[in-house]
């Protein structure tokens, strides 16, 4: 053993002092990782919900990384003492060489400490949307929604954004404070149609998909305005009557859960389709062109 040592020292310039040092913080690194690989493999055992195990890896991981700071921190502490000025001026150089993971480590601890998203909510961050399914120390990652896909439906796609993002870009959370979107569907008939039967057929269709959830919505609005600024004056589904070039164009404005948009909209577009099928006096209007010809006119000039 001192034979190694010496030769480490010959090699390497490494006292016996610090020789020790390493070896405990070899041995502190084996030790925590066997204990964190031993604590994952009991929860993989005992539970299959995605959710529970990555918020275990997380937390298991988190904890084993700050001991292990603290207890290796605790075996070099005095031989950093003596280097206080050379680490001062390291310090200083990273600080300015290492601007952007400095910026997303205080990011991290930004989304930890004020929440405006956590694991599992629907956001938007700048052009990119999507449901949060990881958050660690440099950035968070979404399971891109929209873009080719259309009605906020997955597209398939990991999306990995720096955690400086949200200090220089707009959120949109759709979880959180007011778990509802409104959503609105726009149905364009014809001026000839029973415009006034086909707006009643579009509130009765509409009643019988949002009704329920406008009434569970006025309860999340009074939990809601004890953390915000929430105020809806009517929460009912309504039909909306407006005029285009083409007809008479009746909106649909009612309350959905963004994660059931496409289905709603669905559910609600055959329900449509039927009801109208069913009156020849509703027509869907659609940009058309008419053109008038002139009879031809005679000829009553003398031969």
């Amino acid at each position: 053993m001192d034979e190694i040592s010496n030769s480490l020292q010959d090699t390497f310039g490494i006292n016996p002092d610090n020789q020790t040092k390493i070896l405990y913080s070899f041995l502190i690194l084996v030790v925590l990782g066997v204990i964190r690989f031993a604590i994952l493999k009991i929860v993989w055992r005992f539970t299959e919900e995605p959710k529970s195990r990555y918020n275990w890896k997380r937390s298991v991981s988190f904890t084993v990384g700050i001991v292990t700071v603290i207890l290796i921190g605790s075996v070099w502490i005095r031989a950093i003492g003596q280097f206080g000025a050379f680490l001062g001026l390291l310090t200083a150089g990273l600080a300015i060489a290492l601007k952007d993971p400095l910026t997303n480590i205080a990011g991290w601890i930004f989304i930890l400490t004020r929440q405006p998203f956590n694991l599992g909510d629907r956001v938007q961050i700048g052009e990119h949307a999507g449901d949060v399914i990881d958050i660690r120390l440099f950035q968070f990652t979404l399971l891109e929604i929209g873009n080719w896909v259309h009605a906020d439906q997955s597209t398939g796609r990991i999306i990995h954004i720096p955690n400086g993002t949200i200090f220089t870009q707009a959120q949109s959370n759709y979880s959180t404070g007011f778990k509802y979107i409104w959503n609105e569907i726009s149905v364009l008939v014809t001026f000839e149609s029973q415009w006034q039967m086909a707006r009643d057929i579009l509130q009765r269709i509409i009643s019988e998909h949002a009704e329920a959830l406008s009434a569970d919505a006025e309860k999340k609005i009074i939990e809601a305005s004890k953390k915000y600024m929430i105020f809806y004056q009517y929460l009912t589904p309504i039909v909306y009557t407006s005029l285009e070039d083409s007809g008479v164009l009746l909106t649909m404005r009612f309350i959905c859960e963004p994660r059931k948009r496409r289905t709603t909209e669905h559910l609600i577009w055959e329900d449509i389709l039927k009801e109208f099928a069913m009156h020849k006096d509703i027509e869907f209007a659609y940009p058309t062109q008419r053109f008038f010809t002139r009879p031809a006119e005679k000829d009553d000039s003398p031969l």
